[in-house]
Order: structure tokens, then sequence, then C-alpha cells
């Protein structure tokens, strides 16, 4: 088991990483202060791991909600569910809400516990490679709007991160892949060390290689935490996460949340910032032509839908939290490993690289 801390003064918390961490109750019950815990799953989750969670919640009062699993399932209605159970079994300030899922319910979890009562305490137990690598660490919570994705939530740290390894052996291939992509975009924006050893080690890591993996979430649970260290609230660093998904989160919005999967989105709109880059004369072609391979090595998309317009994107996109003054924030690059943040974007370059298609990477 390897652990990391995500520096936060008062709110800084561990992230444990390993294999069976799961199941480890002096992991978890440290960070339980009451005597009232709601679980958090979905009906995809829940089935495979809801018992041997409960069975470290030794002489806790235990409640479940399971709900539906699916991006499109991550709206507010579905997060009054949670309200309702909270509110029928009569918890407490001193409740601890446990998030057992992938992003959404990590999301959905977090900012339930962050309004519940002005603020209760959550533990992230994340179960895709998505949100152990990036969705679960950093303390962004909150619900889809069919106008935006997370346009409504808060900041709201959790107060421990399990991260067990082990749970990646039961996920579907095309949700691994999906993780793989935010795997890659930590390469991309800011390691490019960590980037050449994705190009030598993706087979492994597709393969379900344990220690490649825990290799692999360890590597972007530091990044992340080193960015949410500097900048907790997205004030200027930490907007560098956002790689690909100005574009991504596009997709997403016009296809229907669901259709395409986050991590899905979010590699089309690298490619897409690739290019952008490129024809900025920022990054070059060979660097955007190993980007763009090694995501489609990963058999993640490398374009966006045919049936998106640029008009679209520009409409989805100015529905944003990196809007400022009314001017989309990009997030380009200049190198591997050296993302930049950008609003001076000429739109003739803008406008080729939103009508290029599958010929994306100038």
């Amino acid at each position: 088991m390897q652990t990391l801390t995500v520096e936060l003064g008062d709110r800084s918390y561990p992230i444990y990483i390993g294999s069976g961490v799961l199941t480890r109750e002096n992991l978890l019950l440290p960070y339980i202060s009451g005597q009232q815990v709601l679980i958090v799953s979905n009906d995809v989750v829940a089935p495979l791991y809801l018992e041997k969670l409960q069975s470290t919640l030794t002489g806790k009062h235990c409640d479940v909600i399971v709900l539906p699993d699916g991006e499109h399932t991550k709206t507010l209605e579905t997060l009054n569910l949670i309200f309702d159970q909270l509110l029928r079994n009569r918890h407490e300030r001193g409740t601890t809400v446990i998030a057992l899922g992938g992003g959404v319910t990590g999301d959905m979890a977090g900012f339930a516990a962050a309004v519940y009562q002005r603020g209760v305490n959550f533990i992230q137990i994340p179960t895709t490679l998505l949100s152990q690598v990036d969705s679960s660490v950093g303390g962004k919570t909150g619900v889809n709007h069919a106008l935006g994705k997370n346009m409504i939530g808060a900041f709201y740290q959790p107060q421990c991160v399990l991260a067990d390894i082990d749970v990646l052996s039961t996920l579907p291939l095309r949700e691994l892949q999906a993780g793989l992509a935010e795997v890659i975009k930590y390469g991309l924006l800011g390691n490019a060390a960590f980037f050449e050893w994705l190009e030598s080690n993706m087979d492994a890591l597709l393969a379900r290689d344990a220690d490649k993996l825990a290799y692999a979430v360890r590597i972007c649970c530091e990044e992340k935490a080193r960015i949410v260290a500097a900048d907790e609230k997205e004030g200027g660093l930490r907007a560098l996460l956002n790689l690909g998904h100005t574009f991504g989160h596009a997709i997403e919005a016009a296809m229907g949340y669901g259709t395409w999967l986050h991590g899905e989105a979010v590699a089309a709109g690298m490619v897409m910032a690739a290019d952008l880059s490129c024809r900025l004369g920022w990054l070059g072609s060979a660097d955007a032509a190993r980007a763009r391979a090694l995501i489609e090595r990963t058999g993640l998309p490398v374009a966006p839908p045919a049936m998106m317009t640029p008009h679209q994107f520009m409409e989805l996109m100015s529905v944003d939290k990196k809007v400022q003054s009314g001017r989309i924030r990009f997030v380009l690059m200049k190198s591997i490993g050296h993302a930049v943040i950008e609003s001076d974007i000429p739109p003739a370059l803008l406008e080729q690289t939103l009508s290029a298609g599958n010929s994306l990477c100038c």
C-alpha cells in the first residue's frame, strides 16, 4: 500500500492506494467520527463491493442508497434521492457519507455531503480508474445541467480516499479505456517522463497489470495533489487539469450525457487541443502525432462526433466554468508535459480545429 497526502492545512487528507484497501478497517474507521453512515453506491458496483464495505463498518449504524448507474443520472433529481434517504433515516451532523462507485457516484455523494445540514463528512472509495486517478481527489463535487456539465456543485474535500486496485479487475474494458484518457492527460499537461512511461507500458495497463496500474494511479494522484494544494478552487494553476475538457464537455452535452463516456470525450478533446496548439505554432507536429497515437492505442476516440458543427461547439463551450468575461479559456500545449491556459485564440484557427473532424493534428 502507498499513502499520499493532499496538503490543504487543516483540511489535508490521505489517499491510500493498493490491493485490498477497501476492506482495511484500520484505514476507514479512524475517519468516521460518529455512529451514522450513509453509503451511496450504484446498481453496478453495489452487487460487487457493498457487502465487503459493510463488513468493515463494525459498530456503525449503516444506511445504504443504491442509485442507477450512468452519467445521465447525475442530476438534481437523483441528488434529491440521497437527501430523502438522509432525512428519512434522521442522519445528524455527525454522519459520514461514503461514496462507493465511480466519478458520478463520488460527485453526487460529495455534493450531498457538502450541503446536507450545511456540511457533513464524506469519504471517497472510487471503483473506476477514472475516479481513482482524477475525480475522487481534489474536492470537486456536483451535478450536471442540460445546458452544461458540472455547472451546479461545490468544492468540498473528503476525509480520505481509498483507491483499491483490486476493484479494477471487474471494470468493463470501455470504462478502463475511459480512465486511461485521464491518465494520459497527466503526462501531457505536466509530466513528460510519465508520458514516455505510458508509451512503453500502455499494453500492460490495458492488460490490467496490477503493479503498473498502481504506479499509474500513484503518479496521477501525486500530480493532482500537488496542483490542488497550490490552487484548491481553480483560481489559476488548477485549470490545467481541464486539458481536453472544454472540447470534451461540449461533446458530452451535445451527444447526451452518458452516450460518450467522460473519458472518451476528453480523449477526443485532447486531440483537438493538440491540433489547436499545433496550428498556433506552439506544439510541434511530432509531439501532436505522439499524443494522438497514444490515445488511439488505448482504443479511445481521436475525433469528435461527425455531426457536431463548429457553431454547436461554440454554443456549448460558451457555457463552461472556465469562461471568464465572456471569453472561453482553453488548456493547450507548448510541448508534451507543458500545458498552458489561453483565451486569446485567433477565431480562424479555432474554426479550423472545430472543422477538422478526423483530420485533427495538423
